[in-house]
């Protein structure tokens, strides 16, 4: 059995204005939205990645810190992190951790994104 992925899925309290940080910040192209007039999930392409932007459910509440069990982060490839890096600091974007190499070849930072979503934005030579 071969598996691949097919997309990822986000729960937030405004869905639109996620969707909206993952556009503005990260490049993300708005590829659909579902309901109207109340927009229930966006839908999003980032870089290949099929990312679906689902409105929570009242009562729900926030993601903890991590480290925490389950889906630790999302990770970002880019070919400069250096670049990267400045370019989202001028977007206003919450830097958690600036770059670092982790060994020869592999230098990573994380962002906060929307609704507690942990990125690591990575550069592998």
């Amino acid at each position: 059995m071969k598996y691949r992925c097919d997309h990822v899925h986000l729960r937030s309290q405004d869905p639109i204005a996620a969707a909206r940080f993952y556009v503005d910040a990260l490049g993300a192209t708005e590829t659909g939205r579902v309901g109207a007039p109340d927009v229930t999930r966006v839908l999003l392409d980032l870089g290949g990645l099929a990312v679906f932007i689902e409105r929570a459910a009242e009562g729900i509440g926030p993601s903890p810190e991590p480290p925490y069990l389950g889906l630790e982060h999302l990770g970002l490839a880019v070919d400069d992190i250096d670049a990267a890096m400045a370019d989202l600091r001028g977007r206003g974007v919450k830097i958690v951790m600036d770059v670092k190499e982790v060994r020869p070849g592999l230098r990573i930072a994380f962002i906060d994104g929307p609704d507690a979503v942990r990125i690591e934005v990575l550069e592998r030579k």
